[in-house]
């Protein structure tokens, strides 16, 4: 099979299972706390993203067992393509994937002719508090990682623990009945044993798809790129995450035009919570049993940059979320830097491209820490409602 055939099969095979497992995750709402349940729809929304990444990350701990360190093949740094894949699925969740449903929102809301309130903002509920809070401990310890040469286990315990004491924190909120809509108020409706079953029966379907076709989808990524004379990191950056994620956002704007963007928008920042924690933490794992050593997948200098700017712009996310709401204002500018960076690392040269990272990284935390601020009153309240109000407190 041609390799861009082969792409576009197993890219459409990804993307139909994260669809099923969209549906199954929603229906799952109607059984568990609805806190956890957006946490877990986070997870499996993005497992494509999982799996993709952590192909990439087991074929650099291979290299690195076979050579002593990552070695280009065919011009290409399996390690490299491991973070890649992360950063650039991390940037286009909050740089395209929030605008995005604040835009259709602000459409949707504009052409209801009874409701005009919010109109120009999505305001998110008080619980949020928890996503916005540990989204930012978490970017705080990330502006660490570029002044590192490798990503090690340690690293990995960090991130992990992060995840799991917001998943702790998720599990105290008490159950809502939940709004779906589509195929997943089809199985939600079902009785229980049907609807338990059917989403057991989804899950293992969608896994075993994504099971089957990551690696297929990751290498042939890579070969395309060769064959076309494109950057094969540029295509794992880019390419493969819009295609792992995008039924994630179709859903959250599906959300969006019926009113709801709060709930969209608390989906999409759930799943950057914990994509900036879980699966960063999980690809020095991948690493280092494939590789059989304790050794850290090893950072080079465009990777440490990489990593800057993808933690940069998850502060300023954070600043612009502290009074949890977003306005068309802040979405914009999210958009805004997030496409004059992404335009240089496809026209500009690598070495003009690394100047402009460290410009617009900069530019990020120097807005973030003058929001933060003008905000300051807005961050203790979300600080405390994060990880210490009662949630009963915060949904009255």
């Amino acid at each position: 099979m041609p390799t861009v055939l082969a792409v576009a099969v197993f890219g459409l095979a990804v993307v139909g299972a994260a669809f099923v497992l969209s549906w199954a995750a929603e229906a799952a709402q109607v059984d568990i706390s609805a806190g956890l349940a957006i946490a877990l729809l986070a997870i499996l929304a993005v497992l494509p993203e999982y799996a993709v990444d952590l192909v990439f990350s087991y074929k650099a701990g291979q290299t690195f067992a076979e050579h002593g360190h990552c070695v280009a093949i065919d011009g290409t740094n399996p390690c490299s393509l491991a973070l890649a894949n992360m950063t650039g699925a991390n940037r286009i969740l909050v740089g395209v994937g929030w605008p995005l449903v604040v835009l259709v929102a602000v459409i949707a809301t504009a052409r209801s002719a009874n409701d005009r309130r919010g109109r120009g903002e999505v305001i998110l509920k008080p619980t949020v508090s928890t996503e916005v809070t540990f989204l930012g401990i978490a970017t705080l310890y990330s502006l660490t990682l570029p002044l590192r040469t490798s990503l090690t286990l340690i690293d990995a315990a960090i991130f992990v623990a992060i995840f799991s004491t917001y998943a702790w924190r998720l599990a105290q909120a008490p159950a809502e009945k939940p709004d779906l809509m589509g195929t997943a108020q089809w199985i939600g409706r079902k009785s229980r044993g049907r609807r338990r079953g059917l989403v057991i029966g989804l899950f293992v379907l969608a896994g075993a798809i994504i099971l089957a076709s990551a690696e297929h989808f990751a290498e042939n990524l890579v070969a395309t790129g060769q064959q076309l004379g494109v950057d094969g990191f540029l295509l794992v950056q880019w390419v493969a995450p819009l295609a792992s994620e995008s039924p994630e956002l179709i859903v959250a704007c599906l959300y969006a035009v019926r009113l709801k963007a709060s709930q969209s928008l608390g989906t999409l920042l759930s799943s950057k919570v914990n994509q900036w924690t879980l699966l960063v933490g999980t690809i020095p794992i991948a690493f280092a049993l494939s590789a059989i050593t304790t050794s850290g997948l090893p950072i080079d200098s465009n990777q440490r940059l990489e990593l800057l700017i993808t933690a940069a712009q998850s502060l300023f996310a954070v600043s612009i979320l502290i009074d949890r709401r977003i306005t068309a204002k802040g979405a914009s500018a999210l958009f805004t830097l997030f496409a004059i960076q992404f335009t240089a690392s496809i026209v500009l040269s690598p070495a003009a491209n690394r100047v402009v990272i460290l410009m617009m990284s900069t530019l990020y935390i120097v807005l973030a820490v003058g929001r933060f601020l003008v905000r300051r009153r807005d961050l203790g309240r979300v600080v405390r409602d994060g990880v210490a109000t009662p949630f009963s407190e915060l949904t009255r």
